[in-house]
Order: C-alpha cells, then sequence, then structure tokens
C-alpha cells in the first residue's frame, strides 16, 4: 500500500461535537450528500436492475439468492462492528485505527477460506450444484471489506458523509454497468455475481482515496479489548439478524425450486428497496449523529421522533403505493414472464413499514451504548420468523410472503417496549409523529385502488400513468391540509431551522 504511513503516537482524533456551531449543519449536509446521491444512484441501479429482470430468468434470480443466505452469514462476522466502535467512541488515536485495520484484515481473509470451504455443504442443502460454484468466487468480496471498513470509519467520524456519496455513486455506475453488460453479453446468473465484485472494490478504493486511510495495519491487539468487545455485541446482533432476515430464503430454498425462489426474492426486492437503498444509508448518518448526542438525552429522543416522521413520510407512500399499483407496475416495468410476483407483492408491502421502524432503533441504542438491545431484539427475531416460515411454507411460496405480515408487528412491538425507555421517548410521543404520514398513504392508497376499478381497460404502461400521478396528488394534497405540522416540520428540518422542543 502506497502513501505516507502515520506515526503510532498520532494525537487521538476527535469527533464532532453536537455543541458546537456546525454540528448540526453536518449533519443535514450529510443527510441531503447521501440521500441526494442515494437518489442519483438508485437511479441508476435500479433501471439497470430492471433491464436485468427482463433478460434474465426467475431461475437466475433464485440461484443468485440461494448464495446470498451464506453470504449474509459471514457478513454479520466481517467485523462491520468494530468501524462502529470507532464511530462510537468520543477519541479514537491512529494506533488503535491501525490494530482495527489489522483485525479487520484477518476476520475477512478467514471469512473468505471459510466460503470456499463451506461452498459444497450449502449447494447439498439447496439440491443445487452451481451454488457451490458461485459461492467460491464471491470470496472476493470479503477482500474489500477492510479497506472500505476503516475508510468508512474515517469519514463517519467526521460526519464527511459527502464523500462517501460521491465514490457510492461512482461505484453505483461501476456495478451497474457490469451488471448490464454482463446480462446482454449472456453471462446469466454470473452478471449478478460479478457486478457486486466490482461495486464492491471501486467502493474500497475510492473510499480509501477519499479518506486518506493510507496506513499499515497493526497485528499487535493489546488494548482493544473495549472496541473487540463492543464490536462483538455488535456481531452478535447481527447474527442472530441473519437468523431473523434469511430464514425465509432457508425454508423457500429447501421447500421450492429455484424458480419460485427466483419469484419470492424479486417480489421481495421490489418491496425493500426503499429498506435496503434508502434506509440503511439514512441509518449510518443517524448512528453518526446520535453518538456525538449521547449525553443529551433529550435531544436525542426528539432527534429520533423527527427522523422516524421524516423517514415514514417518504416510506408509506411507497410501500401503501406498490401495493395499489402492483400489476400495472411489474407488467410494465419486468415484463409478462414475471406476472406471478404480483400476488406476493400486497403482504410483502404491507409488512414492510413495520420493518422500517424496526430497524430504525438500533442506531439510537447502539449510540447510547447499548448494543445489547439490539442484539435482544435480533434473538427474538431469530426465534419468532424461522418458526413463522416454517409454518406458513405448507400454503406454498405466497404463504411465506404472508407470514412477513404475521410476525412483523409482533416483533416490533417487542423492540418498542425494549428500545423507547433506552431512547427516552415515550409510545404516545412516537405515535403521534407516525401517524400523520401512515394515514395520508392509507387514504392515498384507497384512492388509487377506487379510482382502479373505474378505469376502463387499457395497456398496463398506461393504466400505471394514470394511477401514480393521481396518488401522489392525493398523498401531497391531504398532507398539505390535514398534516400541515408534520409538514412543516420536514422542511424545516431540511432547511436547517430550529424547531421547538415537543
Amino acid at each position: 500500500m502506497s502513501g505516507p504511513i502515520p506515526s503510532d503516537h498520532s494525537e487521538a482524533e476527535p469527533a464532532p461535537s453536537p455543541a458546537s456551531a456546525d454540528f448540526g449543519q453536518k449533519v443535514r449536509r450529510a443527510v441531503i450528500w447521501r440521500t441526494g446521491s442515494q437518489i442519483a444512484g438508485q437511479l441508476i441501479a435500479w433501471t439497470s436492475t430492471f433491464l436485468v429482470i427482463r433478460i434474465l430468468t426467475p431461475e437466475d434470480y433464485g440461484l443468485f439468492a440461494l448464495t446470498q443466505v451464506m453470504i449474509m452469514l459471514f457478513t454479520m462476522l466481517n467485523g462491520h462492528g468494530l468501524a462502529s466502535a470507532a464511530i462510537q467512541r468520543a477519541e479514537i488515536g491512529q494506533k488503535e485505527m491501525r490494530k482495527i485495520f489489522g483485525l479487520l484484515i484477518l476476520l475477512n481473509l478467514g471469512l473468505a477460506l471459510a466460503q470456499i470451504l463451506t461452498a459444497p455443504l450449502a449447494a447439498a442443502y439447496y439440491r443445487e450444484p452451481m451454488v457451490a460454484e458461485l459461492l467460491r468466487v464471491q470470496a472476493l468480496l470479503y477482500l474489500t471489506i477492510p479497506f472500505a471498513s476503516l475508510a468508512y470509519a474515517k469519514l463517519a467520524r467526521a460526519l464527511e458523509f459527502h464523500r462517501q456519496a460521491q465514490v457510492n455513486l461512482v461505484s453505483a455506475v461501476i456495478g451497474a454497468i457490469v451488471a448490464l453488460g454482463g446480462a446482454y453479453a449472456g453471462w446469466g446468473v454470473w452478471a449478478l455475481v460479478w457486478a457486486p465484485i466490482a461495486m464492491f472494490a471501486s467502493r474500497a478504493l475510492g473510499l480509501t482515496i477519499a479518506a486518506q486511510s493510507w496506513m499499515w495495519p497493526s497485528f499487535d491487539f493489546r488494548g482493544v479489548g473495549s472496541i473487540a468487545r463492543y464490536g462483538g455485541l455488535v456481531a452478535m446482533g447481527q447474527i442472530f439478524a441473519f437468523a431473523q432476515t434469511q430464514s425465509d430464503i432457508l425454508v423457500a430454498g429447501r421447500w421450492f425450486d429455484a424458480h419460485l425462489v427466483g419469484v419470492y426474492t424479486t417480489a421481495l426486492m421490489l418491496t425493500q428497496l426503499f429498506n435496503n437503498k434508502v434506509v440503511p444509508l439514512l441509518n449510518e448518518v443517524a448512528f453518526a449523529a446520535y453518538s456525538r448526542m449521547q449525553h443529551d438525552p433529550a435531544a436525542l429522543a426528539r432527534g429520533f421522533a423527527r427522523a422516524a416522521s421524516a423517514i415514514m413520510v417518504a416510506a408509506m407512500p411507497f410501500f401503501l403505493g406498490l401495493a395499489a399499483v402492483a400489476e400495472p407496475l411489474v407488467i410494465t416495468l419486468l415484463g409478462e414472464k414475471w406476472r406471478e410476483i404480483i400476488p406476493l407483492i400486497l403482504p410483502l408491502a404491507l409488512a414492510m413499514p413495520f420493518w422500517t421502524l424496526f430497524t430504525l432503533l438500533q442506531p439510537a441504542t447502539d449510540a447510547l451504548g447499548r448494543p445489547g438491545i439490539a442484539s435482544g431484539n435480533a434473538i427474538a427475531g431469530a426465534l419468532l420468523m424461522p418458526a413463522t416460515f416454517l409454518f406458513a411454507a405448507r400454503w406454498g411460496i405466497e404463504g411465506i410472503a404472508w407470514a412477513w405480515l404475521f410476525a412483523y408487528p409482533l416483533l416490533l412491538l417487542l423492540a418498542l417496549a425494549r428500545a423507547l425507555p433506552v431512547i427516552g421517548l415515550a409510545p404516545l410521543t412516537l405515535l403521534r409523529a407516525l401517524a400523520p404520514p401512515v394515514l395520508a398513504a392509507g387514504v392515498m392508497a384507497l384512492a388509487v385502488t377506487l379510482a382502479d376499478r373505474a378505469l376502463p381497460m387499457m395497456s398496463e404502461p398506461l393504466r400505471l400513468a394514470v394511477l401514480v400521478p393521481l396518488g401522489g396528488t392525493v398523498y401531497l394534497l391531504w398532507m398539505a391540509l390535514f398534516a400541515r405540522d408534520t409538514a412543516r416540520g420536514l422542511v424545516e428540518m431540511i432547511r436547517g431551522r430550529k424547531q421547538a422542543a415537543a
């Protein structure tokens, strides 16, 4: 690795203080950059994804989904919790950062080797020999993680998310080019394999350059016990989160063929677009901001309520709108061969708001130094979700989809009961913050459904072109007429004006 090698004796790197004059501006700038670049990046990625879906088959997506279970499991162990610990600490020196880098390298080399060795076991479980071949190549992903995680931690501590945003945008373009080019070249499922490898590698290089995180790793791990313990607690929660979030594929992959698994995972991908592509980036900013606010509980509680309300203003019309226009959307974007996913979208879309709120809790409790809260919630999910999916599988692939709507409301209630007292937020206060966008989106979905039934026979693209603007108009009008305080608060938060304490 080239570049200057910092001394081990460099001073501790302080993080921005919430008391500083520009802290709020840094947070707003981070959110704007992260969301703005994410929108641009996702426009590119979604366009590429929909084009690739039209070229590839459900079997291709089913095979790829089966490999993601093992990758998700090993990703939980990739040391991201060490990066979180570096962000959460008020001060951290260059010496500790080098040790974290060394830990990340050892962990991820071990994960790459473990994936190569255990790939045949995964293939045997699913009765799909191709799975082993795909997993061996996908082990390359772990070689990029130490560099990306180290650079990410340095940028996040300084709330320099605009640099991350620029890198993420470029890497998204590279991944989209590889995916689309591979699909058109006839690579089949391999287009889905090489695209993330290209994206991860370019992101690791770009973040390292942006953060100037050139340093030699240190393999002397004395004195990093507290960081390792914090990272271990985060990782433990993530392992249980794996059982919670991937148990549907484990069950479906064993019970159903690759075609049905591809149908299910494509429906899941559509309904999870917001949660997978937008919420994680906002949670990155939230965790860094909450970490700086951990000694001001009242400010953190207010910030959490406002953030949850703002996210649901965008999330609720997406989820309920998707459920209302599922048929014309799927036929228009994906083609007639994907019609099988339409019945799965309704239960999955209705379940996603509960999952969104569930995932918003962890950054706040982790920032308060209580990663055990998220771990406990994940343990509950690891017990509830697999049992629910196993029971629901007897009703076919649609049963797997409806299981989400049964299990996630229960899991959210438990998580709120454990997390809100730690955050310092009353349940009624959170409910008041969330009610306006939920009600507005419900009215929007009802209006779109009734209008759809009244429409004359027309092509699916034209039907979609009528229903989407109608839904957007109804939602915005309802928010403007009946949820003015929520709309005004969101505008003021974006502009950076201070609101009175609730």
